[in-house]
């Protein structure tokens, strides 16, 4: 917008006050530097651009300038005094535009992942954000070793990748709870792919879950509850993996679903391992090392730090104390299935 496009009214006033300060030499008063504060904020949110309304001004004290009759480092004076005033208005108001977008997209993300609003109010929200909630979303979520709020380094350099890469393609990139999300329309894997990507570097090796492509307004917060569980799950079972999909870990919730009787099978199978000196843990830990390597002896051992000959014996004793030898097909999947169950209850710590 070119300073001729500029309404009159953002420059009312200021021919007066450039001359009566130009031929008395006094400074501006209160109620002259409150007013232009005033019609910078009224251009602000008329949408005017800041360059273009100090070319305006400039224009105006030009063409006033023949007329001034007094000292031109006075009118020079004036010129500074009221842009200034009149940008620092500007400035606030785009300050406080800022922050009630903030708040408005702030409120919104509690209302889309706590699903808490009416779902036909939420969509016609979220169309102001880039979002189609008729479609199926699917939701990334990256946790490092800290908290990043909205508007930190690491969210901001994550959010500059994803949209230097794909440009804004109706993607929501935000924070909650100290950690990083990434809504994605649920067709395109590549987006969420390229997020968990950049999330895992720039948040120096933290883990990123996936949750699956969800339909409806409420797929959101279904795909973010999955990829939260992801998240759990893989802490519970010391998982390795960097990215983790929801749509490979469906075994896990399968088995929890019913947990009085995965608490059972723990107890029933795993139970007597601690009576065994230095408790349940260390033995725990060496069926989960022994399944983890495909029940390769060597590697097992290499994984925990132990002989060949130690980790044998350890997986004697297992066997005479369970009566279920971790070496016997017929015994490994009931084994197996009750480690997983151990680690998803956090058992032995925890009292079943």
């Amino acid at each position: 917008m070119t300073d001729r496009q500029i309404p009159e009214q953002y420059l009312d006033g200021y021919d007066r006050i450039l001359a009566e300060v130009s031929a008395t030499g006094r400074r501006l008063t209160r109620d002259e530097i409150a007013s232009r504060r005033t019609l910078g904020e009224q251009a602000a949110e008329a949408g005017h651009g800041l360059r273009a309304l100090v070319s305006a001004h400039l224009t105006a004290a030009r063409r006033a300038w023949p007329t001034a009759t007094g000292s031109a480092e006075e009118a020079l004076a004036a010129v500074q005094q009221v842009v200034d005033a009149f940008a620092e208005g500007f400035e606030r108001a785009q300050l406080l535009a800022v922050r009630q977008e903030e708040a408005a997209r702030r409120e919104f993300i509690d209302d889309l992942l706590y699903g808490r609003s009416n779902l036909g109010r939420l969509s016609e929200r979220a169309e102001r954000f880039g979002l189609r909630l008729s479609h199926a979303h699917a939701v990334a979520v990256a946790q490092g070793t800290t908290a990043y709020g909205e508007g930190d380094p690491v969210p901001r350099r994550v959010e500059q990748a994803v949209i230097a890469r794909f440009g804004d393609r109706s993607v929501l990139l935000t924070t909650k709870d100290g950690r990083l999300l990434c809504i994605a329309p649920g067709h395109q894997a590549d987006v969420l792919t390229h997020f968990a990507k950049q999330a895992h570097a720039a948040t120096d090796g933290g883990r990123v879950a996936i949750g699956r492509p969800q339909p409806g307004p409420g797929g959101v917060v279904q795909s973010y509850e999955e990829a939260l569980n992801a998240l759990e799950m893989a802490e519970r079972l010391d998982l390795d993996e960097p990215v983790l999909r929801a749509a490979d870990l469906l075994v896990y919730p399968v088995l929890t679903r019913d947990r009085q009787a995965m608490a059972d099978l723990v107890q029933g199978t795993l139970g007597p391992l601690v009576t065994a000196r230095g408790g349940a843990e260390p033995l725990l830990d060496t069926l989960t090392a022994y399944f983890d390597s495909g029940c390769v002896a060597t590697e097992a051992a290499r994984r925990i730090s132990l002989s060949v000959r130690a980790l044998t014996y350890r997986l004697d004793r297992i066997h005479k104390l369970t009566g279920a030898n971790p070496a016997d097909p017929t015994h490994r999947y009931t084994l197996q299935t009750a480690v997983i169950g151990a680690r998803l209850l956090d058992w032995p710590a925890t009292d079943l």
